[in-house]
C-alpha cells in the first residue's frame, strides 16, 4: 500500500469510498430530474427563486427534467479519475469538466429553455 506523509496510507478502497460518494451526489442530481418529469408546477432551476410565469408547463418540466439528468450523468462520468491513483493528473478534468459543464447547463437553460417557456 502506498504510503505518506506521517505513515498514513491510503489504499484502494479510499479511492472507492470517494466515487461511490460522488456518484451517490450525481444520482441525487438525476433524480431531480426525474421529479421534474413529474411535478405539476413549474420546476426551479435556480436556487432560492422562484420560476418565471411558464407557458407550457410540462414542456418546461420535461426539458428541465432533461438538462438535470444530463447533468447528472456527466457529473458522474467526470468523477472516474477518482479511481485512479490518489496523486493522479487526471483529477483536472475532474475539476474543468465539472466548472464546463455547471456554465454549460446554466447556459442552455438561459438561452433555450427559459426563452422558449417564458410567458
Amino acid at each position: 500500500m502506498p504510503q505518506f506523509g506521517g505513515g498514513m496510507e491510503i489504499n484502494m478502497d479510499d479511492n472507492i469510498i470517494g466515487f461511490i460518494l460522488w456518484v451517490i451526489f450525481g444520482c441525487i442530481i438525476i433524480g431531480s430530474g426525474i421529479i421534474a418529469f413529474f411535478s405539476k408546477k413549474a420546476v426551479g432551476f435556480w436556487a432560492n427563486t422562484e420560476s418565471f410565469p411558464v407557458k407550457d408547463i410540462k414542456g418546461y418540466n420535461y426539458a428541465t427534467g432533461k438538462l438535470f439528468i444530463l447533468y447528472g450523468v456527466i457529473f458522474i462520468a467526470l468523477g472516474l479519475p477518482l479511481l485512479g491513483d490518489q496523486n493522479t493528473p487526471y483529477i483536472i478534468f475532474s475539476i474543468l469538466g465539472i466548472m464546463a459543464e455547471t456554465i454549460a447547463i446554466m447556459s442552455i437553460y438561459i438561452l433555450f429553455i427559459e426563452k422558449k417557456y417564458r410567458e
